[in-house]
Parts: C-alpha cells; sequence; structure tokens
C-alpha cells in the first residue's frame, strides 16, 4: 500500500505530528529483488506534508535509491534489518573460531560491524558531521 497525498495531508492537519512516515514502496525486512520506489508520490508527499519524513524499510535499497528519497525529502530513513544481519553475520564468523569463548571477543566483532555499517550509512544520508 502507498501513502495516499489527501490521506495524508489531511491526518496531517487534523494530527500536528512531529515526523512522518511514508509509504512508497518500501517494506521491512530484505527485498527479493530491487524495490520499486514511487518517486514522484515522494515528491508530492514531501510538498505537502509541512513535517519531516520518515522512510521505513530502509534495508537492501541500494545506495542510489536512499539518495535519491534524500534528495526528494526523506529526513530518517530506519535501516533495521541491515544492521541486525551485519552484527549477525559477524558474530557468527568470530564463533568459527573455538578458541574464542569471551563473549566480549566475538560481539566485539559484532559492533565493529555494526560500527562500520554505521558510519558507511551516515555518510550515504549526507548526515556526517552534523550533530
Amino acid at each position: 500500500a502507498y501513502t495516499d497525498p489527501d490521506e495524508a495531508i489531511d491526518f496531517f492537519s487534523r494530527t500536528g505530528v512531529d515526523i512522518f512516515a511514508v509509504a512508497i514502496g518500501t517494506a521491512h525486512g530484505f527485498y527479493k529483488g530491487e524495490p520499486k520506489l514511487n518517486f514522484e508520490l515522494l515528491e508530492k508527499l514531501a510538498a505537502a506534508i509541512e513535517a519531516p519524513l520518515v522512510l521505513h524499510g530502509g534495508s537492501g535499497i541500494p545506495d542510489e535509491m536512499i539518495r535519491r528519497t534524500i534528495e526528494l525529502g526523506i529526513n530518517k530513513v530506519n535501516f533495521a534489518t541491515e544492521l541486525r544481519a551485519a552484527m549477525t553475520v559477524a558474530v557468527r564468523e568470530a564463533l568459527k573460531d573455538e578458541a574464542i569463548i569471551d563473549p566480549k571477543k566475538f560481539m566485539g566483532k559484532g559492533r565493529e560491524a555494526v560500527i562500520d555499517l554505521c558510519c558507511h550509512k551516515i555518510k550515504l544520508c549526507g548526515s556526517d558531521g552534523k550533530a
């Protein structure tokens, strides 16, 4: 389902929400194939809603598409599935070494993977150097 611009305007005017999540073709979890984002709809919503816009389901969306959503008005992107996967993959890899029994060692590898991914996503979204 996609956000209906008229319903969004009505909802925003009645509630005055601080931040507004839009549905433009994203979904939670990883995608089977490349997602089909409706950039035209995003442009309409960004012009009509006077609040920061959020994109749920950012995990697995190609970087160039994320950049485009930000150019068109998205202020916050959620990447939870991708972050969870980075942590899990790194911990699983570390646990292949049977000598590692200290959780700080294998969890540290997961933390490093999450930090690396966060740094990439922060730069991708143009948020580096901002408080």
